[in-house]
């Protein structure tokens, strides 16, 4: 079977997406128990894209001193997109998760030291068999201090990657601090669906990109 190569659609035509979001708050996380836009004092945010996002909400949820975690979507040009318009390559957004954490337990590096180990960053639009401009790698810094730690961590991972046969790390940095949530039914969906397919992209490259306090 032949497939079209993804390209990212031109913000010029991308869809133009509503000014209601499509998660209606408040919404109470099914593994926690709280709002899903909790963010407790002293707790940090992280934004990350590594394809499907139930099985990246799921790696998430499950990591000791994460507080809370959302799927959506991010990186692109359509406000409020619905999980079909971002499935048609036309809003420019990645299926991302919104990671909060405690800065005292985990730093930024431990977050993206987890995020690289459990997806292949080199592989452009695509993750296994998901393909799509919505399935790539990236994250998306929420101020300068985190672009300038995922820079590095990222460079600290390319030689790893290099080493074990991968090609280049084609994972996008992107600061933004603009996340839209998905639709209820995917918010923590492996939890509502514990059967459901999304198997996480562990390429067996570990590195140690350093830690410091959040």
């Amino acid at each position: 079977m032949l497939f079209t190569k993804p390209t990212m659609v031109d913000p010029r035509v991308a869809l133009p997406g509503r000014e209601t979001p499509v998660l209606r708050q408040p919404f109470f996380h099914r593994v926690f128990g709280h709002r899903i836009d909790r963010v407790p004092e002293g707790a940090e945010v992280a934004v990350l894209a590594l394809g499907c996002y139930w099985g990246a909400e799921k790696l998430f949820w499950n990591t000791p001193g994460v507080l809370n975690t959302a799927a959506g979507y991010a990186g692109g040009y359509t406000p409020n997109p619905t999980y079909e318009e971002a499935c048609s390559g036309r809003t420019g957004h990645a299926e991302s998760v919104r990671v909060v954490y405690d800065p005292t337990q985990l730093s930024y590096e431990d977050i993206l030291r987890i995020f690289f180990e459990n997806h292949d960053p080199t592989q452009g639009f695509r993750q296994g068999n998901d393909r799509g401009t919505q399935y790539r790698s990236a994250i998306f810094p929420q101020n300068e201090d985190q672009a300038r730690r995922a820079e590095a961590v990222r460079d600290a991972f390319a030689p790893e990657f290099a080493a074990a046969g991968y090609g280049p790390i084609t994972t996008e940095i992107i600061p933004t601090d603009t996340f839209y949530y998905a639709e209820d039914y995917h918010q923590q969906y492996l939890d509502a669906n514990p059967n459901g397919y999304c198997p996480v992209h562990a390429t067996g490259v570990t590195c140690n990109p350093g830690s410091r306090a959040g």
